[in-house]
């Protein structure tokens, strides 16, 4: 076996292996320390011991033989002897040692490593369907915060705070004092009276309820909508005139009187059941009613939660698109189909791992954290660029074998990585400090990212990469054998 270290171009490189067939090309320069040290290692590796060395480096003055006299060789010695030419070495810092004593652990822990980070996945991503996509608008405020304590105190001792209001048409002018109509509001109200979280429901057969058993000396058996038509426009004209002055019912019946407010009161329920809440109302006016009578749910609270709804759920899809259209830019960059469906992999493992733990912890992903995937997409994408990028370089500028391109890897990008999710995870660690939930969760849950990044391209990336090529290089060798053996079979034919 002859190993040689040096520049060889690839022409010469396949003309050496024609000539020699045990010869061994490491690619490298003598005066940089990092490619000494990996010379050593392999040489020790594939041979265990160096029979002859042969070390030729120097600096020559080319003449024809019959001008070459003695005192040109003198020259030549004695500069090569005595002049002091000082090559610059590469100090290792203890970061460097530490990164090369770190990758060495990787390449020969790599099965466990790689069996072991797939168990870990896997486990976490059972948990990320725990995650409900949900906000709760008061508790975005941390209860340090003067309104989160005032609503709360609102909301136990008085009434809620979020509302449903629909406008429910009776079909005709006057039509609100047909007995009919105030039946369905009457039904529709004992409806989302039964529903959990309603605090309060106001509608118009409430008040002519009233105003029945209040004409009837307050005898509980009338407690109902009236009987008849024209009974119902007396009692609804003799309330709008009892009114004290500046007041009426304009801000609950429309001109006309064919349409009536109805609005409900909830307690501080989640968006979701908001949505549920305010969807099951017009279901059962769907159900229950003419079509005159359909109506939609509105109001602020609706309007917020459907506009969180939208855009969790645009911001997950939006994401995923993101990570197919990126893996296929990195499919031409790369130069390599294979490389860059793979980079899907250490891409999506961050979110993963990080919203299965927010998953076990909390269970709820607002809308702050439905932008972190998104957000975060770019930090993580742009470490396993950088790791990418120096193995295929060290594989095919190199040669390298797979071991010694994550070990060029970790040396070239390993303290970059380091540094700058450090700086990020510290960052939103501040981040997360906030007594604004929305910013809270952002940051914890963007920190997480970066630092499941930052393992997964440390752990993860590097020994999927030599599980993928160790295994075409097995299969490259034991090609080679068969060919070999099949030519020693046709010689000795």
């Amino acid at each position: 076996m002859l190993p040689f270290l040096g520049e060889m171009q690839s022409p010469w490189k396949r003309q050496f292996r024609n000539w020699v067939r045990d010869l061994w090309h490491i690619q490298g320069d003598v005066s940089q320390s990092a490619d000494l040290d990996r010379l050593y290692r392999e040489v020790e590796v594939k041979l265990g011991k160096v029979d002859i060395l042969v070390a030729n480096a120097g600096i020559a003055e080319f003449l024809p033989l019959d001008a070459a006299d003695e005192e040109h060789f003198d020259r030549v010695v004695s500069v090569m002897a005595l002049l002091p030419v000082r090559v610059k070495q590469s100090v290792e810092s203890s970061q460097t040692e530490l990164l090369d004593r770190f990758s060495n652990w990787v390449v020969g822990q790599r099965r466990p490593l790689l069996w072991g980070s797939l168990v870990v996945i896997a486990g976490f991503g059972v948990f990320v369907p725990q995650n409900d996509l949900n906000d709760q608008f008061v508790k975005y405020f941390d209860e340090s915060i003067a309104f989160r304590r005032d609503t709360d105190f609102t909301m136990k001792h008085l009434s809620g705070i979020y509302a449903i209001e629909y406008s429910i048409e009776s079909g005709e002018s006057q039509g609100i004092s047909d007995p009919v109509y105030l039946e369905r509001l009457e039904a529709f109200s004992t409806w989302f009276r039964a529903q959990k979280g309603v605090i309060h429901v106001n509608t118009l057969s409430e008040t002519m309820k009233r105003l029945n058993m209040n004409l009837h000396e307050d005898d509980p058996a009338y407690m109902r909508v009236p009987e008849s038509r024209e009974l119902a426009a007396q009692y609804l004209l003799l309330y709008e005139m009892s009114l004290p002055y500046g007041l009426d019912l304009n801000n609950q019946i429309n001109v006309d009187k064919s349409a009536t407010r109805f609005v409900v009161t909830i307690a501080n329920v989640k968006t979701r059941a908001l949505r549920e809440l305010t969807e099951g109302g017009e279901a059962w006016l769907r159900d229950n009613t003419p079509p005159a009578v359909h109506a939609t749910g509105v109001g602020p609270s609706v309007m917020f939660s459907g506009i969180s709804e939208r855009n969790i759920k645009s911001m997950l899809v939006g994401t995923a698109l993101a990570f197919l259209i990126i893996s296929g830019v990195l499919m031409v960059a790369l130069k390599s189909f294979k490389y860059g469906l793979l980079s899907l992999i250490p891409n999506l493992a961050p979110a993963v791992l990080a919203f299965g733990m927010w998953g076990i912890l909390v269970s709820q992903v607002n809308l702050g954290l439905s932008v972190v995937v998104g957000m975060t997409l770019g930090i993580v994408v742009d470490d396993t660029v950088h790791y990418l990028s120096k193995y295929l370089r060290a594989r095919r500028e190199q040669g390298l074998s797979s071991e010694e391109a994550v070990r060029y890897a970790f040396a070239n990008v390993g303290t970059a990585l380091i540094v700058t999710s450090v700086i990020l995870i510290a960052g939103f660690a501040v981040l997360s400090q906030s007594s604004f939930g929305f910013n809270a969760g952002m940051g914890q849950m963007t920190a997480l990212t970066v630092a499941f990044a930052l393992i997964a391209d440390f752990l993860f990336l590097p020994t999927l990469l030599m599980a993928l090529d160790g295994r075409k290089a097995e299969t490259r060798a034991r090609d080679g054998e068969i060919d070999d053996d099949m030519g020693a079979v046709l010689e000795g034919a």
